[in-house]
């Protein structure tokens, strides 16, 4: 089975070099959603605090094989699955990220910490609700020093 996506706006920010991986946090990302959507497109999402952003890795490939691996190729982490990774070199190369809303304006939305590159296709937003969100999230000790940078400013 295959899925056909057509991206439903795009990422403008100052980041356009993929290969810089940590940083995100105080990046402002302006993402401008498709004509064919209406001006009210948005409404309603300027009462909630956060958006979760779905968008493609769409400059990154897809591993050659799925053995397990460190994660970002750090020899001091241990190797793991692709499903236990959230890099971009995965099967349908989907990001997700839980984001700050700052405004809204018409088919215009500005979000902080995105961590993708200005002109990264976004396939779709929803708004992030308590209801969705775990409260007993648990994590490896290594998970927490790979991303010990990521969200800094």
């Amino acid at each position: 089975m295959q899925f056909l996506m057509q991206p439903i706006g795009t990422v403008h920010n100052s980041r356009s070099d993929i290969a810089i991986t940590d940083h995100w946090g105080a990046v402002t990302s302006t993402i401008s959603l498709d004509q064919r959507f209406d001006e009210d497109c948005l409404l309603g999402l300027d009462e909630f605090s956060h958006v979760d952003v779905f968008f493609v890795f769409d400059r990154a490939t897809e591993r050659a094989h799925y053995r397990p691996r460190p994660p970002r190729g750090r020899t001091d982490l241990p190797p793991v699955g692709v499903f236990a990774d959230r890099g971009p070199h995965r099967p349908n190369r989907i990001g997700m990220t839980t984001c700050p809303i700052k405004s809204l304006n018409g088919r215009t939305l500005e979000v902080l910490g995105l961590d993708a590159a200005t002109g990264t296709p976004i396939i779709d937003l929803k708004p992030t609700t308590i209801e969705f969100q775990p409260t007993d999230i648990r994590q490896p000790a290594w998970v927490t020093r790979l991303m010990a940078n990521y969200f800094l400013p």
